[in-house]
C-alpha cells in the first residue's frame, strides 16, 4: 500500500503541468514503476549521435542529482560522452563526475586519459572542470598525475583555471601529506600571482597545507592588502584572518605603552589581606619604580606602515553586505588597531544586528567579548541592544550580557527601567537572566546597590516560583557584601522556606541563615527545626545546607539546637548519598569533641565561622577573547580542531624589509642594447613565472625584433589578466617603476601611434624630426616601398599586408633617427599638408595653447592620406564644436566656501599636457576668497597617496585678496587608478583636508589611430580584454554629433576616422548605421584604449570597450553608457 501510494506520488509530482519529467531513481518508487525503463531512456539518449539529445539527457540527469536523487547507475554511460565534442554536454558531464567520481573511483580511472586531454582543452573551464574531476579521484595511485596536472594549472593563461589548481592543492594534500614541499612550491607561484580571482582561494590553500610557512607571504604582503578590495567575499575572510596572524607576528603592539601604564596603575590589594602583605607591598612599589625607568626609556611607538597599510585597506570592508567579512574586519581590528581606532568597528558589528538571528548570535558573542575590554565604543549604540519580544531566547540572554557590560553610573537607571519590563516576560529562561544581569549590576555599581536589593526583594513575593528563586540567588550573593546592615531581608526570606520548593534557592537561603546566624538568632533554630522534619525528602544539594546549618548553629547556638544537631546527622549518616554519609561522619568528628578526635576539632569554629569574601559576578565571557574574535573555538570557548592560536606581539618588531620587492635586474638597464645583452634566453611562458607574472612577457615582446604590435594575441591577453592589480594603484613602488621602465621601452616602438605629451623643447626637436621624414617621404620611389615591404614582412611574422608599407616607414624614421643629428626645421609646406595638420589636431582634441603636431603626420602612408581626404570631405560633423574646450570642462568641488571658511576651491581636468612630467594628469585649480579678509600663503601640505602615485605641488599662492580669484595647475600621477589623491590645503590660519579622485576617462589621452591600425589592435585585446554592452540611446543622442560629443566629454579620447578609401571617397553617402570608433591611451602606463560605438535600427546601440586594464575598461563602459543613455 504504501509502496504504491508513494509510487502515485512521484508520478503526479513529476507529470504534474510545467515541470519537465525526470529520470527517477529506481528505490524512489514502487517496485514495478517505470523508472527503469526511465533510466534506460536515459542511456539510450547519451548514446546516441545527437548531441540535442545528450544534452537534454544530461540536463535531466544533473536536475536529478539536484533533487537529491541517487543517479550512480548511470556513471558508465556518462563517463563515455566526457569525450564529447559539444561544450555545453561537456560541461555538464563534468558536473557529473565531480559529483560521482570519488563513489565510482575504478570507472573514473578508465577514463583518467580523457581527464588528461581535458586539462588541454582550449575552452577554460573545461580545463578547470577537468582538474576538478581529476581531484576528486581519491586514490592515490594517481597522485602523480594530479601534481603534474596542478603545477601545469598553476601556469595556465585563465586565472579560473589557476583558481581551480589552488582549489585541487588541499586535496591533494589531504590524500598524501608526503607532497608537501611540491605543493608549497605551487603554492608559493600562485601567491605570486596577480589577479583578484586567484588570490583568495590560494591563501586558502596556505592556510590548509603550510599555515607555519609565513617567510612565502612577505613579498605578497603589500600585494594582498593592496587586491584585497576586488577580492570575492569568502576570499576576503580568508586573507583577513590569514593577515590578522601575520601581522601579530611582525609588527609591534600598538597598545603597547598604554598595556604597561595600566598595569603599572593596577595596585589593587589582594581581597585575602594580612599584616604580613605589607613588606611585600614595599617590594612591589620598587619594581613598579624600576618599570617606570624602563618605560621613560623605552621609544616612542611608531606604527609600521605595512602595519598601517593593513588597517587602511581593510576599513572599507566594514561597508560589505557580507556579514562574514564585517566580522573578519572588526576581529582584525580588535587584535591589531591601536586603541583609538578600534571604534569604528562599532557601527559596522551594530548594523549586522538588524540581520539573521543566526547572524545577530555570532555578532553578539564578539560584542560581548569587546565590550569587556572596550565598554567605550559600544556605548553610543546602547540603544541598538534593548531587546524585542521577538527575539528567540538565546538572542535576548546575549543582549542581556552587552547592556549588563555597558552599565556605568550614567546609564544604569535607564538600563534597569530596561530589566524592569524584562522582568515580566513570559519567556522563564529570559526572566532568570535578567534577575541575575540586575544582580550583576549591583555588585559592579555601588551606587545602585540598594535599590536593586528592594526590587529584587519585591519579586519574592511574586506569583512565579522559578522567579523567585532566581531572585533568591541572586539576594544570597548581594547579602554577603554588607549583611548587618539587611537582617530584615534575610528574616523575610526564612520564611520563604514554607513556600519555595526549587533547590537551588532552598540551599541558598539555608546558607544564609547559616552564615548570618548571629543576625537572625530566634529565627535560625525554628528553620532547622523545620528542615529536620522535611529532610528525608530534600534534594541533595539542599541536604548538604541542612547539615551546615546544623554544624554552625551547633558552634554558635549549642543549648537549642544540641539535639536537632545529632538527630541530622543521624539521619544523614544513612542517607544513599555518599556525599551526604561523608559530610555528616567529618562535621560529626569536627564539632562533637571526643577522645578521639584529633586537634581540628579545637578549630571548628573559625573553619566553619571564618568571614568568606563576596562572590564577584562576572561575565561568561571575561576570559574568552584569548580566542580569536570571529572563530568557531570562541563561540564554543573551546578550542575547536583546526583553530590556529593567535600569536602573541613580538617584543621586538622583525625586521621590515623582508617585505620589499626586488626590481628585476634588466629593468635598471638604460639602453636597450644593455637590455639585449642581459636578456636570458627562456620561453614565452617559463615555468617558474607562469602567466601571473606580466614582465617576462612583456620583455620578450619588446625585445622581439619585429615592431609588430600584433606579437603574439596571447601575450597582450597574459598582461591584461595579469596586471589586475595595477589598477587599484597598488604594487610596492618599486614594481611602478619597473612598469613605468617596461612603458618607456614599449613606447620608442609605438611612436607612431602615441601622441606622447612632452614639453616645449621636445617638441621643437620632435618637429624637426617630421619636418625631415615629411620631405624624404615625398622623394620616394615605389621601388623602395617594395623593398621595405620585403624588410618588414621579413622581421614582422604576424604584421598584416595592409599595414607593411607604413610599418617599414617606422623603421626607417627610426634607423634615420639614430644616424643623423635633426636638420633645421623647413618653412615651406605643401597646402594640402597643411589641411590635414589641421584635421589631425582637431581629431587629437587637445586644447593646448600652442598648436601640437601628432607624430602620426610625420610618416603618412598612402591609405591614410585618403582616410583623411574622405574625413575631410564626408565627416563634416567633426567640426570644432564637438571637440570639448576647456569652458565646457566639468568642474569639481573641493572646497565649500562654508567648509574653507570663506575659500572655495574648484578644480577641473584641463586636459592640458603637464609640461613638467607627461605622467602626470594636469588638474586646474581656481581658488575664490569669499571672505572680508585676506588669505595668505595658500599652498599644500601632508600628502596621503596611493602606492605609486604622486603628485606635483602648485606653486604657493602668497596673497589671494579679499572678493579675488586666482587659479593654479598642479599634477597627479594617479597611477592608472581611480583612489583619490588626499592632501591638506593650508593658509596661513588654516588646513583643510580635501581629496581629489579622478573620473576613468579622464586618466587616458587621446591617440590618434587609422582604422586598419585600430582593428588590428582591437583583435589584439579580445577575451577577457573586451567588455560589450548593449544600450538604447537617449533621443538627444541619436545623430553622429551628439554621440562624438557624448563620448569625448565622458572620456578624453580621439575620433578615429573612417575606413578605406572606397568605404569613405565623396561620391558614396555615410552609412544609415554608422560605426564610431575611439582610441587612446591611459596617462601612466600608456595602456591601449579602444571604444566602439556600433549604432542600430530605432536607437539602439552596442557599446565594446578593448583595454589591456580590465579594471578601466569596466569603470569606463559604466561612464560612457551613463553618458549615452541619460
Amino acid at each position: 500500500m504504501s509502496a504504491s501510494s508513494a509510487f502515485n506520488d512521484e508520478k503526479g509530482g513529476s507529470s504534474s503541468v510545467g515541470e519537465p519529467e525526470y529520470g527517477h531513481d529506481p528505490a524512489s518508487g514502487g517496485i514495478f514503476s517505470s523508472d527503469y525503463k526511465r533510466h534506460d531512456d536515459l542511456k539510450e539518449m547519451l548514446d546516441s549521435n545527437k548531441d540535442s539529445l545528450k544534452l537534454e539527457a544530461m540536463k535531466r540527469i544533473v536536475a536529478m542529482i539536484a533533487r537529491g536523487k541517487n543517479a550512480s547507475d548511470l556513471f558508465p554511460a556518462v563517463v563515455k560522452n566526457v569525450a564529447c565534442k559539444n561544450i555545453e554536454v561537456k560541461k555538464l558531464v563534468y558536473v557529473y563526475l565531480v559529483r560521482y567520481a570519488e563513489e565510482q573511483q575504478d570507472l573514473a580511472l578508465l577514463s583518467i586519459s580523457t581527464f588528461q586531454r581535458g586539462l588541454k582543452d582550449p575552452n577554460q573551464l573545461i580545463r578547470a572542470s577537468a582538474l576538478r574531476v581529476l581531484s576528486s579521484i581519491r586514490v592515490t595511485i594517481i597522485v602523480p598525475i594530479m601534481m603534474l596536472a596542478i603545477k601545469e594549472a598553476a601556469s595556465d593563461m585563465s586565472p579560473y583555471v589557476r583558481k581551480t589548481a589552488a582549489h585541487a592543492i588541499p586535496k591533494l594534500y589531504s590524500l598524501d601529506p608526503e607532497q608537501k614541499d611540491q605543493l608549497i612550491e605551487v603554492i608559493e607561484k600562485l601567491l605570486a600571482d596577480k589577479t583578484t580571482l586567484v588570490a583568495g582561494s590560494v591563501v586558502m590553500a596556505f592556510e590548509e597545507v603550510c599555515p607555519e610557512r609565513i617567510d612565502l607571504i612577505h613579498k605578497n604582503y603589500r600585494k594582498l592588502c593592496n587586491l584585497l578590495i576586488d577580492v570575492e567575499e569568502w576570499g576576503q575572510v580568508v586573507i583577513i584572518n590569514m593577515l590578522t596572524r601575520y601581522a601579530r607576528t611582525q609588527f609591534l603592539n600598538p597598545n603597547i605603552n598604554e598595556s604597561l601604564l595600566e598595569e603599572g596603575g593596577g595596585g589593587d590589594k589582594t581581597f585575602y589581606g594580612s599584616d604580613e602583605d605589607e613588606d611585600e607591598d614595599e617590594e612591589e612599589e620598587k619594581e613598579k619604580k624600576v618599570e617606570a625607568a624602563a618605560m621613560a626609556k623605552r621609544k616612542p611607538y611608531v606604527m609600521d606602515p605595512d602595519h598601517r597599510l593593513l588597517l587602511r585597506n581593510t576599513k572599507p570592508l566594514l561597508q560589505s553586505r557580507n556579514a562574514a567579512v564585517v566580522m573578519a574586519v572588526a576581529q582584525l581590528y580588535f587584535h591589531l588597531a591601536p586603541k583609538a581606532e578600534v571604534g569604528v568597528i562599532a557601527k559596522a558589528l551594530v548594523r549586522l544586528l538588524r540581520s539573521h538571528s543566526e547572524v545577530q548570535y555570532v555578532v553578539l558573542q564578539n560584542v560581548a567579548t569587546m565590550t569587556i575590554k572596550r565598554r567605550g565604543m559600544f556605548e553610543p549604540y546602547l540603544k541598538s541592544f534593548y531587546i524585542r519580544s521577538t527575539d528567540p531566547t538565546q538572542i535576548k540572554i546575549l543582549k542581556l550580557e552587552v547592556l549588563t557590560n555597558l552599565a556605568n553610573e550614567t546609564n544604569i537607571s535607564t538600563i534597569l527601567r530596561e530589566f524592569q519590563t524584562y522582568i515580566k516576560s513570559m519567556d522563564k529562561d529570559f526572566v532568570a537572566a535578567t534577575i541575575q544581569a540586575i544582580g550583576r549590576c549591583a555588585t559592579n555599581i555601588g551606587e545602585v546597590r540598594d535599590t536593586c536589593l528592594n526590587g529584587l526583594v519585591q519579586l519574592l513575593s511574586n506569583r512565579d516560583e522559578l522567579v523567585v528563586a532566581e531572585s533568591v540567588v541572586v539576594i544570597k550573593k548581594l547579602l554577603q557584601m554588607q549583611p548587618e546592615k539587611h537582617s530584615d531581608i534575610i528574616k523575610h526570606m526564612a520564611k520563604l522556606t514554607d513556600n519555595i520548593q526549587v533547590p537551588m534557592a532552598r540551599a541558598s537561603i539555608l546558607w544564609l541563615i547559616g552564615e548570618y546566624c548571629e543576625h537572625v538568632p530566634k529565627i535560625a533554630p525554628d528553620v532547622l527545626r523545620k528542615m529536620a522534619k522535611s529532610f528525608t525528602n530534600e534534594e541533595d544539594i539542599v541536604k548538604l545546607q541542612i547539615i551546615n546549618l546544623a554544624a554552625k548553629l551547633y558552634l554558635t547556638n549549642s543549648k537549642q539546637t544540641k539535639l536537632l544537631t545529632q538527630y541530622v546527622l543521624n539521619l544523614a549518616k544513612y542517607d544513599q548519598n555518599y556525599d551526604i554519609r561523608d559530610r555528616a561522619r567529618f562535621i560529626r568528628q569536627l564539632i562533637v569533641p571526643t577522645e578521639k578526635s584529633g586537634a581540628l576539632s579545637k578549630y571548628a569554629k573559625k573553619l566553619f565561622l571564618a568571614l568568606k569574601p563576596a562572590p564577584v559576578l562576572e561575565s561568561p565571557f571575561k576570559d574568552r577573547d584569548h580566542f580569536q574574535l570571529g572563530s568557531l573555538s570562541h563561540l564554543l570557548n573551546a578550542k575547536a580542531g583546526g583553530y590556529q592560536e593567535l600569536p602573541d606581539w613580538p617584543e621586538a618588531a622583525p625586521d621590515p624589509s623582508v617585505r620589499n620587492v626586488e626590481v628585476p635586474e634588466w629593468t635598471k638597464c638604460s639602453s636597450r642594447e644593455k637590455r639585449k645583452e642581459k636578456k636570458v634566453e627562456k620561453p614565452f611562458y617559463s615555468d617558474s613565472e607562469g602567466e601571473s607574472g606580466p614582465t617576462e612577457s612583456a620583455d620578450s615582446e619588446s625585445d622581439s625584433a619585429s615592431v609588430s604590435e600584433s606579437g603574439s594575441g596571447s601575450g597582450s591577453e597574459v598582461s591584461g589578466t595579469a596586471s589586475e592589480s595595477e589598477e587599484s594603484g597598488e604594487g610596492s613602488e618599486s614594481e611602478d617603476e619597473e612598469e613605468k621602465e617596461r612603458e618607456k621601452k614599449k613606447k620608442k616602438k609605438r611612436e607612431f601611434k602615441k601622441p606622447v605629451q612632452e614639453s616645449a623643447s621636445e617638441q621643437s626637436s620632435e618637429e624637426d624630426d617630421r619636418e625631415q621624414e615629411r620631405k624624404r617621404k615625398q622623394r620616394k620611389s615605389d621601388s623602395e616601398s617594395d623593398s621595405d615591404d620585403e624588410e618588414s614582412a621579413s622581421e614582422s611574422s604576424q604584421s598584416e599586408s595592409e599595414d607593411s608599407e607604413s610599418e617599414a616607414e617606422v623603421k626607417k624614421k627610426k634607423k634615420a633617427a639614430e644616424s643623423k643629428p635633426p636638420p633645421k626645421p623647413v618653412k615651406k609646406e605643401n597646402k594640402k599638408e597643411k589641411k590635414e595638420m589641421s584635421l589631425l589636431d582637431l581629431d587629437d582634441f587637445e586644447p593646448a595653447p600652442s598648436p601640437q603636431v601628432t607624430p602620426v603626420n610625420a610618416f603618412l602612408s598612402n591609405s591614410l592620406v585618403t582616410d583623411l581626404e574622405g574625413l575631410s570631405l564626408s565627416d563634416s560633423v567633426l567640426s570644432p564644436a564637438t571637440i570639448a574646450p576647456s569652458s565646457t570642462l566639468k568642474s569639481f568641488e573641493l572646497l565649500h566656501r562654508i567648509t574653507g571658511e570663506g575659500l572655495s576651491v574648484e578644480y577641473c581636468f584641463s586636459r592640458q599636457p603637464f609640461s613638467p612630467d607627461a605622467n602626470m594628469v594636469a588638474v586646474q585649480m581656481q581658488f575664490t576668497n569669499n571672505s572680508t579678509s585676506d588669505t595668505k600663503t595658500l599652498h599644500m601640505e601632508d600628502v596621503k597617496l596611493q602606492s605609486g602615485m604622486r603628485v606635483k605641488e602648485f606653486p604657493e599662492i602668497e596673497l589671494l585678496p579679499a572678493g579675488e580669484t586666482a587659479s593654479a595647475v598642479m599634477g597627479i600621477d594617479f597611477c592608472d587608478s581611480t583612489q583619490a589623491a588626499n592632501f591638506q590645503l593650508c593658509t596661513h590660519a588654516r588646513k583643510f583636508f580635501v581629496s581629489i579622485q579622478p573620473p576613468v576617462g579622464e586618466l587616458m589621452r587621446p591617440v590618434f589611430l587609422t582604422e586598419n591600425e585600430f582593428k588590428k589592435e582591437q583583435g589584439q585585446l579580445m577575451g577577457m580584454n573586451e567588455i560589450t554592452e548593449k544600450l538604447t540611446l537617449d533621443v538627444k543622442c541619436r545623430n553622429e554629433h551628439a554621440i562624438v560629443q557624448r563620448v569625448t566629454a565622458a572620456a578624453h579620447l580621439s575620433r578615429v576616422p573612417c575606413g578605406s578609401d572606397k568605404e569613405c571617397s565623396p561620391p558614396v553617402p555615410p552609412p544609415d548605421h554608422p560605426v564610431h570608433r575611439f582610441a587612446g591611451r591611459t596617462v601612466t602606463s600608456s595602456s591601449l584604449v579602444l571604444v566602439t560605438v556600433a549604432t542600430k535600427e530605432e536607437g539602439a546601440a552596442q557599446l565594446m570597450v578593448n583595454c589591456e586594464k580590465m579594471v578601466i575598461g569596466t569603470m569606463l563602459v559604466k561612464d560612457i553608457l551613463l553618458a549615452l543613455t541619460q
